[in-house]
């Protein structure tokens, strides 16, 4: 298998993007919404500083997955697709990432207008303000936008199964 992607299939550098990416958020999501549960607590404290480093783990993951998706072509050799789907498939793809985006976005700022100092990986950076308004704005954003990303995640699921068991077309094999 090659590490660049082809016409018929993705090379195996795109293949561990997508599914460290799916997998990871599918950790990611529900650990999320177990947080918003607890009580304020050292263990909920720890508990958030993980969630936000997978977070900007996943922010960093994408960034480079879509690097690599503008230096490689698409697989698309034998999709007889119509133009609608293509046009939705580009639009949820495009959202997904958004969203992911967005989410990690939101996240780090919220944290930040709470006076948060907050580790990237490569820097540590925080305001020396507070502003819980814009604070709770970020954090509503962060909530909805995933909510958002469960049904694109979702839609996106629907689409190559019925892709595989309606059109038996072998769009999961260029993934897989």
């Amino acid at each position: 298998m090659s590490i660049f992607n082809s016409h018929k299939e993705y090379g195996l550098l795109a293949k561990l993007f997508h599914w460290i990416t799916f997998i990871v958020l599918i950790i990611q999501i529900p650990f999320g919404f177990y947080l918003v549960g607890l009580e304020f607590s050292d263990r909920r404290i720890d508990l958030e500083n993980i969630h936000i480093l997978i977070g900007i783990t996943i922010f960093y993951i994408t960034l480079f997955r879509l690097i690599w998706k503008f230096f490689n072509p698409s697989a698309t050799d034998g999709n007889s697709f119509f133009k609608g789907q293509i046009f939705i498939a580009k639009a949820n793809h495009f959202l997904l990432y958004l969203c992911i985006f967005t989410i990690t976005i939101s996240g780090v700022l919220k944290k930040l207008y709470m006076g948060e100092r907050l580790n990237f990986l490569f820097f540590e950076y925080g305001f020396n303000q507070d502003n819980f308004l814009l604070a709770d704005t970020f954090y509503e954003v962060h909530i909805y936008t995933n909510y958002l990303l469960i049904a694109l995640v979702t839609l996106h699921i629907f689409a190559v199964i019925i892709h595989h068991v309606v059109f038996k077309d072998k769009i999961l094999n260029k993934i897989t």
